[in-house]
């Protein structure tokens, strides 16, 4: 079974060459995946009545659902972002280097800035704002501390990883 691009209202997903985009994983419409970026098996990304834009060496771990709203202004994921398994975004903006844990959910209109993270389950309710450096956590999600020097590294060593993994996936891939 191989990855399917599936063209939607004459959008068709643009990805980069060098993304690894799984054998499982469905890119559908007006998407644009960027370099060095991964979406991982079970990977949804629905861009039929929006637009929705991936940046460069950003990792959707497995499971994750990304979809937009038709009246919002889009999915935007930054470079350098890292996204856990099974995370819903939903016409959301994530900035370049965040963050954004297992099974966590992320609304229309909310923005994680460049920094920050969201813990693993949390609800980032729609328009909530996760500022740089902070940690949020829980349901609803709130702001409880700023982040730890292992976390600020974390998320740095993090989309560096994945993209030596993308890169062993499609070396693989290549010589089959």
């Amino acid at each position: 079974m191989g990855k399917l691009l599936v063209k939607f209202r004459n959008a068709e997903p643009k990805v980069d060459n060098s993304a690894f985009v799984s054998a499982t994983a469905t890119v559908i419409g007006d998407v644009t995946i960027g370099a060095d970026s991964s979406l991982w098996y079970g990977v949804v990304v629905r861009g039929d009545i929006n637009c929705i834009r991936i940046g460069a060496r950003t990792n959707l771990q497995d499971g994750t659902v990304v979809h937009v709203s038709g009246t919002g202004k889009g999915t935007h994921i930054g470079d350098d972002v890292t996204v856990g398994h099974m995370v819903v975004l939903h016409d959301c903006t994530l900035g370049d280097k965040s963050f954004v844990g297992i099974k966590a959910c992320v609304m229309g209109g909310a923005m994680v800035e460049s920094g920050a993270m969201v813990a693993a389950g949390a609800l980032v309710t729609p328009g909530k704002v996760v500022r740089s450096g902070e940690l949020w956590v829980g349901d609803p999600a709130q702001p409880v501390r700023q982040l730890k020097q292992e976390e600020v590294d974390m998320i740095d060593w993090i989309p560096a990883h994945y993209v030596e993994l993308t890169r062993e996936y499609l070396m693989r891939m290549k010589s089959r």
